[in-house]
């Protein structure tokens, strides 16, 4: 015979449960900004101290950086521009380390706005969105930024020496590095709009001309060299990155 027992629904199985916001409080608009300019200042005192510790040891980072340029020579074309090198590498380097301590304040920040549901996705968002952006850094470094540099050096090797500028070369490397990072996030952002339910996986894979053109369209774009084999490996990258933040979404079951 049904007790009454039979009748209770603990909170974890009620339909709504998922849906709601733990420990829910109302906050006026001038303590978000408060909180958010506090998350901000934390994050910019950071970054600041990652820079001046990365500038302290800001020549062997230079050397590695040099590695995949071989044997060309680098020149200091005017004044202070390896000083100024010298910052700039301190200062993508400092923002690199510092990255978890800002990944984790902009979690502080919109944590307590966010459903169970949303909250069961934050990790593995948080953690596949570390490793993916990590392993297009070193898909640049070992993979484009050796085969963009191989081809620029083959082409005018019987025309011209190889001396390059130090403050173009570093140009050159780090923002293709950190451009393919960036772009590594795709599967990212479709496993989020699967989630959400604002684009399904059948929905991703119909579009795939758009997205082959797209592919190539964002390998033109993000490379800041012009040769043919470093955009279609970076569109090429692009691609496996789509179709397997496709199955991803089909994974989750949208």
């Amino acid at each position: 015979m049904p007790t009454q027992l039979d009748n209770i629904t603990s909170p974890e199985t009620s339909p709504d449960y998922l849906d709601e916001v733990p420990n829910d409080m109302e906050m006026s608009l001038f303590d978000h900004l408060d909180e958010l300019r506090t998350r901000i200042f934390l994050s910019l005192g950071a970054v600041l101290v990652g820079v001046v510790a990365c500038f302290i040891f800001v020549k062997p980072l230079v050397q590695w950086l040099q590695v995949p340029a071989g044997t060309v020579k680098f020149l200091q074309l005017s004044p202070g521009e390896f000083f100024f090198v010298s910052v700039k590498v301190a200062g993508y380097s400092g923002i690199l380390v510092m990255s978890p301590f800002i990944l984790y304040q902009i979690i502080q920040f919109v944590l307590p706005g966010l459903t169970r549901r949303e909250r069961r996705l934050l990790g593995p968002v948080v953690l596949g969105s570390s490793v993916l952006f990590f392993a297009g850094l070193g898909f640049a470094y070992y993979a484009l930024i050796p085969a963009a540099l191989k081809f620029f050096v083959s082409y005018g090797a019987d025309v011209v020496e190889q001396l390059w500028s130090i403050d173009k070369y570093f140009e050159f490397v780090l923002l293709l590095m950190f451009s393919t990072g960036l772009a590594f996030q795709i599967p990212i952002i479709q496993v989020v709009l699967g989630f959400l339910g604002i684009v399904s996986s059948e929905q991703m894979l119909k579009g795939w001309r758009f997205v082959i053109l797209g592919a190539m369209v964002l390998g033109a774009v993000l490379t800041p060299s012009t040769d043919p084999l470093t955009q279609s490996l970076l569109a090429g990258a692009v691609l496996g990155l789509y179709f397997g933040g496709i199955g991803c979404v089909r994974l989750l079951g949208k």
